[in-house]
């Protein structure tokens, strides 16, 4: 299990509707800087390993979406695609310098944060390149692999109820570190990381993973691929159940910019932290690609200031 650094700051990004969106920044404020942005029922913890690894000679900035960690629970109507976009927004508005540039990584609602905040200004502004995780843009009830039958009516409402669940997830039993790794871990994974994400994901408050649930369930950020026209990397586990390698294979076609498909063997939905060197090399590799230091300055590599 990969411990949480301490980090160098904290601060609250304030969010379009007044919602305050915990954050914390790792590393140098001079170094290149990396958002993370985490799934549903996770939090920055969710990051440890990244966080761990390139905090060494990146600025990590990572944050709890709403609802989640130490970002408190919104308002009934606060939960929503634009909410996660508003969100995003804010953060990159609150840690970094106008016109700075950052690569951005979304897990699972994560990504889709990435989709739907591509078309926004400050977006657009920061964003020099993606890395999505195990995530897809739409119709992810309908093609889950949680529940083992054949795809239909019967399987999605079966799915449905599932990931709707209103029921506590209660205390950490071996009963519900077996259940979770079935439903979102490769049956591989060494079982410290399973009970990291157990832990993790049992202390995601009731009432956000609820109202989330119903959002990823009327899920529709097919435009937002479409306006997602920075270089972007896609990761998903071949063992994923979640958001199985169909929607992985779909946004690197969609997407304008796709610079590579990684499939990672034997691994399920939380490949951030069932494949923590995988993941933390795609994102060095596109900080060291698109990224570049000029004097104090991080900019975006192949922008104007490069013309000349």
């Amino acid at each position: 299990m990969t411990a949480l650094p301490t980090p160098a700051r904290t601060l609250d990004a304030v969010s379009a509707d007044g919602s305050r969106i915990h954050v914390e920044v790792y590393g140098a404020d001079d170094a290149p800087p990396v958002v993370l942005s985490h799934g549903w029922t996770c939090s920055i913890r969710f990051w440890a390993a990244q966080i761990a690894d390139l905090a060494a000679d990146h600025r990590v900035i990572a944050y709890d979406q709403r609802g989640h960690g130490a970002t408190p629970l919104a308002a009934a109507d606060g939960y929503s695609t634009q909410a996660l976009a508003d969100d995003l927004e804010a953060v990159l508005d609150a840690t970094l310098a106008p016109g700075e540039q950052a690569v951005l990584a979304g897990h699972s609602m994560g990504g889709m944060t990435m989709m739907a905040a591509s078309a926004r200004p400050a977006f657009r502004e920061h964003a020099a390149a993606v890395l999505l995780c195990s995530t897809g843009a739409s119709r992810l009830v309908a093609e889950s692999l949680v529940v083992p039958m054949r795809a239909g009516r019967i399987r999605t409402g079966i799915t449905r109820r599932i990931l709707g669940a209103r029921a506590p997830l209660g205390p950490v039993t071996p009963l519900s570190v077996r259940a979770l790794q079935y439903g979102t871990m490769g049956p591989a994974t060494p079982k410290g990381r399973v009970r990291e994400c157990v832990e993790i994901v049992h202390a995601c408050p009731r009432a956000s993973r609820v109202a989330w649930s119903q959002v990823l369930d009327s899920l529709d950020l097919e435009f937002g691929v479409r306006e997602l026209d920075v270089p972007t990397v896609v990761l998903v586990g071949d063992a994923d159940r979640l958001t199985p390698p169909v929607h992985a294979r779909r946004l690197a076609a969609e997407l304008p910019d796709c610079a590579e498909l990684i499939t990672v063997a034997g691994a399920g939905h939380m490949t951030p932290v069932e494949a923590p060197e995988r993941v933390n090399a795609a994102l060095r590799e596109l900080a060291a690609a698109h990224l570049r230091r000029v004097g104090n300055d991080v900019t975006a590599i192949g922008t104007k200031e490069d013309v000349g």
